[in-house]
């Protein structure tokens, strides 16, 4: 939802940057602040400049909460100002079983659904700016260098995105997107899958996804193609030569 508003508010078109976000000493305090509390957050300094493209591609790769907050206060004056139109947004949108708390999804008030998911997903991959950084494997930043999508499926199977996301109390999510030749016909498939249980939640929401595209995909993968959990990464090998 944040980077779905701040796209409405500041349209960029597929390959532009838009404009640019000079960071300051409180953006640096917010970030050791979120880094204590074992947030997802990328390296920033004061006087760093980043352009709309890269604060997105922050946010929407690496999950960084802390520019989450960043993009908020730019695009609203405050976050208390963007998580309101983040609540106006979800309410004509019809997303009924959603509030926002927060522009990152780390405070456990902030709740969803599914079904409210997959219908905002579908809205925002509709934006050009939106679905072209999400398609993207990795980025390079000013401060934080060469940063990776979470999204290791990107390439494979059709996967062409969306989203990770994890909590404790949220367990493994994942909003993807996918498509897959059915029945002779290429059909794009839109999901997501809250709640994924595990040691390393991220993965079992990406192996979740891989199977639920399967099934609507009305087949099963070849062996060397199902993903394996290794370490904190959900691993495609190569098919077999």
């Amino acid at each position: 939802m944040t980077a779905y508003l701040v796209l409405r508010d500041h349209p960029l078109r597929a390959v532009e940057d838009g404009p640019t976000i000079t960071l300051t000493d409180d953006d640096v305090a917010d970030t050791e602040r979120r880094r204590g509390r074992r947030e997802s957050v990328v390296p920033v300094a004061a006087g760093e400049q980043l352009t709309e493209r890269q604060a997105l591609l922050a946010l929407l790769l690496p999950s960084a909460n802390n520019i989450a907050a960043v993009l908020a206060r730019w695009d609203a004056g405050s976050t208390e100002r963007f998580v309101a139109r983040m609540n106006a947004a979800a309410r004509s949108l019809h997303l009924s079983h959603t509030r926002y708390t927060d522009p990152s999804g780390y405070d456990d008030a902030t709740v969803s659904s599914a079904a409210d998911q997959v219908r905002l997903v579908a809205r925002a991959m509709r934006l050009p700016g939106f679905a072209s950084i999400v398609a993207r494997s990795s980025a390079t930043l000013p401060v934080a260098g060469t940063v990776h999508n979470t999204n290791v499926l990107l390439g494979h199977d059709g996967f062409v995105g969306v989203k990770t996301g994890s909590t404790t109390a949220a367990g493994g999510c994942f909003a993807f997107r996918a498509v897959r030749w059915i029945d002779g016909k290429r059909t794009t498939i839109t999901g997501v899958v809250l709640g994924q249980p595990g040691r390393d939640q991220i993965a079992a929401g990406l192996v979740a996804a891989v199977a639920m595209v399967d099934r609507i995909a009305g087949h099963r993968p070849m062996p060397a193609r199902r993903p394996e959990v290794r370490g904190r990464q959900a691993m495609l090998p190569a098919p077999a030569p």
